[in-house]
Formats: structure tokens, C-alpha cells, sequence
């Protein structure tokens, strides 16, 4: 695939899928002593198209992130997908140079933080509810008992609204079939499945033509 589009995604679903997969997300904004930032699992919230409209989370109150972005509730989030160092030695053509593919999600935002308990136990069971799905025995914040009204206390949920998305997937979609066929064929050999299955979806359209 050539042209200045060959490493976007394919459709909005792409990307919710990225973020679904891969939710620990840096939360990055600034305050008055520079730059701030927080890891945090964070949840898409998605329209009938398909493309996330809003992303929801949960600090500690104790961070003082928390702060910072009451007074100025501008933030990226940064969201990376699978990734894996490419390298010469994999390739036919030895003369092919490294590189290093991945799959990548930025959202301009703004924080927009809540104080209603209903809202924070709802963001609270979502991810539960995602991070839980396919234990064998699957925790429920149930579980907690009353130590959940007390531990509740201490965080406090938030609605990014989504200003602006950036996207990037850098998959082999630039590579000539012979170079990305020993690119495929080496992730699969080293056990890279996540890594090659979004490779080869990305590429899907090499067995199209």
C-alpha cells in the first residue's frame, strides 16, 4: 500500500480495538512546574459508527495530577499497541535495514472529572467487568463487602472528551511482499502472535490484489 496513508488505520474499529486490548494508557498534561504524568487503565466509549467518542477512567485522589488538571483539564492520552523491534538478520535481503513496527493511539482530550457515586461505581464495574472476563473465577466488586464505600472515597472518576485523534499503524505495510514475508514468517516462528495478527490484518489487502 503506498501513499501518505499507508500507516492509517484501516476503519474506527481498528482503533477501538487497539485501546480495548491495550488499556493502560499515560495520562500527559502540563501544570506549572512542567509536564505531568499518570498511568492509568482506561475505558472507549463508542458511537454508533464505531469511533470512540469519549474515554472513561479513575485516579486517586491523593495524585496530584488530579489538581493539575482541575486547573488546566487539557491532557493527551497515549495509548501503545503491539510493537516489536524488525530485525536484518530475519530477511533473505541483507541488505534491508532495521526497523521498528507498532501500532499507536493518541487522543487530544479534556478531563472533565465527577463526583457522583453512581457514575464512579459504573466506570468502576466497566473495568472490572473487562479486565475480569475470562478469569476462571472471575472477581466482582461485590467481593469487597463494605471496605467498597470506604476504598470508594479515595478515587474519583473522569470523562476525557475527545478534541482531536491521532492514529498510527507502521505494520510493513511500506515493504515489498518478499521483505514482509520474512517479516510474518519470523514473528510467527518466535511466537509474536499479537504482533503478527494485527501485522497481517493491516496487510490484508496483499492477498486482495
Amino acid at each position: 500500500m503506498q501513499g501518505p496513508d499507508r500507516f492509517a488505520p484501516r476503519s474506527p474499529a481498528d482503533v477501538l480495538r487497539l485501546v480495548h486490548e491495550n488499556p493502560l494508557a499515560w495520562v500527559v498534561s502540563r501544570s506549572g512546574e512542567g509536564f505531568i504524568a499518570t498511568p492509568l487503565p482506561l475505558r472507549p466509549v463508542a458511537g454508533a459508527q464505531g469511533n470512540i467518542e469519549r474515554i472513561l477512567g479513575h485516579f486517586a485522589r491523593s495524585n496530584a495530577h488530579v489538581e493539575a488538571l482541575r486547573h488546566e483539564p487539557r491532557a493527551i492520552l497515549l495509548f501503545l499497541g503491539p510493537h516489536g523491534y524488525i530485525s536484518p538478520s530475519w530477511m533473505h535481503d541483507r541488505t534491508w535495514g532495521p526497523t521498528w513496527n507498532y501500532a499507536v493511539a493518541q487522543f487530544i482530550v479534556d478531563i472533565e472529572f465527577h463526583e457522583d457515586p453512581a457514575m464512579l461505581e459504573d466506570v468502576l464495574r466497566d473495568l472490572v467487568g473487562a479486565m475480569e472476563e475470562g478469569q476462571e473465577k472471575a472477581w466482582k466488586i461485590e467481593e469487597l463487602g463494605p471496605r467498597y464505600e470506604q476504598l470508594s472515597k479515595h478515587i474519583v472518576p473522569f470523562v476525557a472528551h475527545i478534541r482531536a485523534q491521532r492514529a498510527r499503524f507502521k505494520l510493513g505495510q511500506d515493504e515489498r511482499d518478499a521483505i514482509f514475508q520474512d517479516i510474518t514468517a519470523t514473528l510467527r516462528a518466535h511466537g509474536e502472535d499479537d504482533l503478527l495478527r494485527w501485522t497481517e490484518e493491516q496487510n490484508s489487502w496483499r492477498t486482495a490484489r
